[in-house]
């Protein structure tokens, strides 16, 4: 088990005001969120191999 799966939930972020930001903006907005969509799933990429090494040490 990992120390972050005990730690308490966060509520969901609150979604940024999209209105005043103009069209760079926005795009450098976007590219930020698709490169922490990576980040994302590269730790539960990470975390989903730790786990099949743990769940093949107790299924042997």
């Amino acid at each position: 088990m990992d120390i972050d799966d005990l730690e308490p939930r966060k509520g969901k972020p609150q979604l940024k005001d999209l209105e005043p930001m103009g069209l760079d903006e926005l795009r450098e907005y976007i590219a930020a969120l698709e490169g922490e969509i990576v980040r994302a799933q590269a730790e539960i990429d990470r975390k989903e191999k730790h786990r099949k090494g743990l769940d093949g040490l107790f299924k042997a």
